[in-house]
């Protein structure tokens, strides 16, 4: 018979030592898990993406081709068509948004995910525009109105995007921002 899963109580607030015989293994090769205070605009600044819109980096991950950052629309506006060729998966924070390519429209809390292979124009209506947490994995190809190719990004643009900004305006790099 199988036994439901539930969090285990404790009313200890303590650190509880766990036997782990790969320990030394991770202290000397992880980078360990971390806490990145993006709230503060002065640890992680917006980092302007075009005349609407602006990036908030929160991770780099060069091993992988990982990045992840909050994407903001500041009003009504568009994210122009783009290619995927990782996975992406996104949280709606604020406002709302849709891709023309598709026939929902996320709001606030609402997942989405952009698989390999496919290709999405982003499209806010809402008067705030959006705020999305995203946790992206490898290139996306931009293209203009005309289907002409302009750029890819990967997490190597998006540390450059970021650094780039960072000392246009004196701004300290954040080091916890590289996993």
């Amino acid at each position: 018979m199988a036994t439901e899963m539930k969090a285990p109580p404790s009313d200890k607030k303590e650190i509880v030592d766990i036997h782990y015989p790969y320990r030394d293994l991770v202290a000397r090769t992880s980078p360990g898990g971390r806490y990145i205070d993006t709230p503060d605009d002065n640890e992680t600044p917006w980092v302007p993406f075009g005349d609407n819109a602006a990036i908030k980096h929160i991770a780099f991950d060069v091993r992988q081709n990982i990045f992840s950052n909050i994407l903001w629309v500041k009003s009504p506006g568009t994210i122009g068509t783009h290619f995927h060729r990782g996975t992406i998966m996104m949280v709606c924070l604020e406002g709302s948004v849709r891709y023309l390519e598709y026939d929902w429209v996320a709001q606030p809390q609402g997942v989405i995910l952009e698989t390999p292979g496919e290709s999405h124009t982003l499209v806010t209506e809402h008067p705030d525009g959006v705020k999305l947490f995203g946790w992206m994995q490898g290139p996306i190809d931009f293209f203009d109105a005309d289907g002409k190719f302009v750029d890819t990004t990967d997490v190597f643009w998006f540390m450059n995007h970021y650094e780039t900004y960072c000392r246009e305006q004196g701004i300290p790099i954040n080091p916890k921002l590289y996993l």
